[in-house]
């Protein structure tokens, strides 16, 4: 009788050890064990001519480490790091090997490290926490329970209080975008969180300041504002993107007065269409978007002078509500095309700051101010990675010095 050679693969539901992820785990043994060779190779070629009194090598490899496990996305995974000894007699100057690929404390991979507080951010509340991660890494994974959330919450406090008071000296951002969030949670319902984001003159956006604030009072933005000042960001922006609160533009003028305003278009078309019936938002919202897409400012006005005049008889709020604020929601064209797409809205701040509503919306009942900031703080910080970059960041410098643009274009091509 011939043998049977077929291998049975048990359902991973039946035992703890899916035999998927062991291949991939050693996979992942095999490839760590192959990039700390090279990595090793690499650092004694660096030190091949150095020589001890004898004339032999003074640095040469000596075993491995002991082996340790390493937390990772597909469970924990075995390693043994290779190490080396210098044969010179002065241990003040003997020249160690550590490991970039494996720092000698690292015990969970950056994805795993940022996996954490992204799935307590996102929802997962600490109770839920170990069931979650049990998925992910299996069900031993060490120093992944709802203590380390208390700890992690605790280094994000500390975190957020140094960065709060980190110099600002010699820094310089072109472009604010500013506005108050709102987050719907059981604390003070007049508290919100005052938001301010910049652009360096490379062109990358940054998390610049955020803070508690009473409404969006004047009081509480001018506060924010003087203490950056008061750290050294003592050069003002150029240009300052935001919605309608009062309060920020009422500051922004006494602490960086010549600072110009471009106000939001996606704020301005809400506040708009609150004024509007139901069966008209479509059609005005349409209107609305050919002002802040036409390709010049007179064009811009022309469909500007449109809206007013088709709206204003029946609909004085809704053309009163736009007309306002004509010249500041069109600033924009005084600034490089190119920045443009950026420059209209505070879309930067919005979209980081829905993930902080999503995550706020779950446990509505559950946070402090205090935790509110730090918990956005920490979601802005993750984010700020992924933020574009200013499209041709060079028009920066122009926008510094002070190059004037007409219908986004410098004025001495137009001339040319």
């Amino acid at each position: 009788m011939k043998k049977d050679s077929l291998v049975r693969i048990n359902n991973p539901a039946e035992n703890e050890e899916d035999p998927l992820t062991e291949i991939l785990r050693q996979g992942a043994r095999s490839l760590i064990a192959q990039a700390l060779e090279a990595e090793i190779e690499l650092f004694l070629s660096q030190y091949k001519d150095l020589r001890d009194k004898s004339g032999y090598r003074r640095i040469v490899r000596n075993g491995y480490m002991p082996e340790r496990q390493i937390q990772t996305g597909i469970g924990a995974v075995c390693v043994k790091v290779p190490r080396t000894r210098d044969r010179f007699y002065q241990d003040s100057e003997r020249i160690t090997f550590s490991s970039a690929i494996l720092p000698p404390y690292l015990r969970k991979t950056r994805s795993l490290e940022q996996l954490i507080p992204w799935l307590y951010l996102k929802g997962v509340s600490t109770g839920d926490f170990s069931d979650a991660l049990a998925a992910l890494v299996g069900k031993d994974a060490p120093g992944l329970s709802p203590a380390t959330i208390s700890r992690l919450k605790t280094v994000w406090q500390d975190e957020f209080q140094q960065w709060k008071k980190r110099s600002l000296a010699g820094k310089c951002y072109v472009y604010f975008w500013v506005d108050g969030i709102y987050c719907n949670v059981r604390m003070d319902d007049k508290q919100c969180l005052l938001v301010i984001m910049g652009a360096t003159a490379d062109g990358v956006k940054e998390l610049l300041a955020i803070e508690g604030g009473f409404r969006e009072s004047e009081l509480s933005w001018r506060q924010l504002l003087l203490d950056l000042k008061s750290r050294g960001l003592t050069t003002a922006p150029q240009l300052a993107i935001g919605d309608g609160a009062l309060g920020f533009w009422s500051a922004l003028s006494k602490v960086y007065d010549n600072t110009r305003w471009q106000r939001c278009w996606v704020h301005k078309t809400a506040n708009v269409l609150n004024n509007l019936p139901k069966s008209l938002q479509s059609k005005a919202k349409a209107q609305l978007h050919q002002i802040w897409q036409a390709a010049d400012k007179d064009e811009a006005n022309r469909y500007f002078d449109d809206f007013v005049n088709t709206y204003e008889a029946k609909y004085p709020k809704a053309t009163q509500c736009l007309e306002k604020d004509r010249d500041s929601l069109l600033t924009f064209y005084d600034f490089p095309a190119e920045h443009w797409r950026h420059i209209r809205t505070t879309n930067p701040i919005e979209s980081t700051f829905a993930t902080v509503r999503l995550r706020t919306n779950k446990v509505r009942g559950c946070f402090s101010a205090n935790t509110v900031i730090m918990m956005a703080f920490k979601l802005c910080q993750c984010a700020q990675k992924k933020w574009i970059r200013l499209h041709c960041p060079e028009r920066l410098a122009e926008v510094v010095k002070g190059v004037k643009f007409v219908n986004g274009i410098e004025q001495k091509r137009i001339a040319a």
